[in-house]
C-alpha cells in the first residue's frame, strides 16, 4: 500500500513538472512572438521613413533651385563723362537700357540727387487721370476763367492736348484738385515717385509764385525726386511689367512724342519741366523714353542752377535728345 502511494505521489509530481515546464514554454513562445512582431513592426516604420526622408530632401533642393532662379541680378551701374554735351552746365544725365539692365549714368552724385520734378509731373497726372477716367481725351476741354497769364497760350478754353503741349499750369492744377489727395497719394506710393510727398497741396512753399492757380506741390515744393527715380518711374509705367492698360500708355505716347526730331529710326518721348527759385532757374528737366531698332531706353536729363550761365528746360531737352540718339549709334 505504501509503494502504491509513493507512485501516486511520484506520478503527481511529473504531472505538475510537466505543467511549469508547458507553461513556462508557452509563455516564453508568446513573448518571443511579441518581440519579434514589435521588430517587425519598427523595421516596417523605418522603411516608411526612409522614402519621407528622400523626399523631403528633394524638396529642400528644389525650393534652393527655385530660390536661386527667382534672384533678380541688380542692375549694372555705369559712369560716363558726358560732360561735352553740358559745356558747363551744372547737371546730370541717366540712361536705362532695360533690355541689358544697365544704367550710364553721367555726374552720379547729382544723378540721384533730389528736386522739384516741375512739369514733368504732368505725366504722371495725365496718367493717373487717363487711367482712372478723371476724363477723355476727347472731352477734356476745360473753360478759361478769363484771367490773363504770362503765357498767351493759356489765355483760352484748352483740351488735353494742348494743355500738355503748352504745359499749361491752370489746366493740370484743375486735373490734379479732382483726382484728389488719397488718390494721388496711392498712385505716387505705387509709382514709388520719389519722396511721395504731397503734403503741401496747394504750393504755398513756392516763393516764386503766389498765383494759386499756377502753383502746387510739384512745382518747388514738397515733391521731389531724382533724375535716376524719374527713369525708374518711366520704366514702370512704360515696361513690360506695367500697371498701366496699353489704351492709356498711347495716350500719353501721342502728346509726349518730340517732333524735333531728324531721324526716322527712333521714336523720342518726353516731357520738360521747368522750376525758378527768388526768380532764378533751379530746376530744369527733360524726361521719357525712346523705341529703337535695338529697343527702348529710358533717360532723363537734368539741369541745376548755373550761374552766369542760360539754364531751361528746352536746352534740357535739346541735351537729352542728342544723348539719346548717340546712345544708339554706339
Amino acid at each position: 500500500m505504501k509503494k502504491k502511494n509513493n507512485f501516486f505521489k511520484m506520478a503527481y509530481w511529473v504531472a505538475v513538472c510537466a505543467f511549469i515546464l508547458t507553461g513556462c514554454s508557452n509563455n516564453h513562445s508568446t513573448d518571443e512572438k511579441i518581440f519579434m512582431e514589435n521588430e517587425k513592426e519598427e523595421l516596417e516604420e523605418e522603411k516608411m521613413e526612409e522614402p519621407e526622408e528622400e523626399s523631403s530632401g528633394v524638396s529642400i533642393e528644389a525650393d534652393t533651385e527655385d530660390s536661386t532662379d527667382s534672384t533678380v541680378m541688380e542692375p549694372e551701374i555705369v559712369d560716363v563723362d558726358w560732360s561735352e554735351y553740358f559745356n558747363g552746365l551744372n547737371g546730370s544725365a541717366v540712361v536705362y537700357d532695360a533690355t541689358n539692365r544697365r544704367y550710364t549714368m553721367y555726374n552720379g552724385d547729382l544723378a540721384v540727387t533730389r528736386s522739384s520734378p516741375c512739369s514733368t509731373f504732368k505725366i504722371i497726372s495725365s496718367l493717373i487721370a487717363l487711367e482712372n477716367g478723371i476724363f477723355e481725351p476727347e472731352d477734356s476741354t476745360r473753360k478759361w476763367s478769363g484771367e490773363v497769364f504770362w503765357n498767351e497760350d493759356w489765355n483760352k478754353d484748352i483740351d488735353f492736348n494742348e494743355a500738355f503741349r503748352t504745359s499749361c499750369v491752370w489746366y493740370y492744377r484743375q486735373v490734379i484738385d479732382d483726382i484728389g489727395k488719397d488718390m494721388m497719394q496711392e498712385e505716387l506710393d505705387k509709382l514709388q515717385y520719389g519722396n511721395c510727398d504731397i503734403s503741401d497741396w496747394e504750393g504755398r512753399l513756392n516763393t516764386n509764385n503766389n498765383n494759386r492757380a499756377l502753383t502746387g506741390f510739384w512745382i518747388e515744393s514738397s515733391l521731389t525726386i531724382s533724375p535716376k527715380e524719374q527713369v525708374e518711374v518711366m520704366e514702370r509705367i512704360f515696361g513690360e511689367n506695367s500697371d498701366y492698360s496699353e489704351e492709356t500708355q498711347n495716350e500719353l505716347k501721342q502728346v509726349m512724342l518730340a517732333p524735333e526730331q531728324d531721324r526716322t529710326d527712333i521714336s523720342i518721348y518726353g516731357k520738360t519741366g521747368m522750376g525758378k527759385a527768388e526768380g532764378v532757374v533751379v530746376d530744369a528737366w527733360f524726361t521719357g523714353f525712346a523705341e529703337g531698332t535695338e529697343g527702348k531706353i529710358y533717360f532723363c536729363v537734368h539741369l541745376g542752377r548755373t550761374d552766369g550761365m542760360n539754364v531751361s528746360s528746352p536746352l534740357a531737352k535739346e541735351i537729352a535728345i542728342q544723348i539719346v540718339s548717340d546712345y544708339y549709334d554706339r
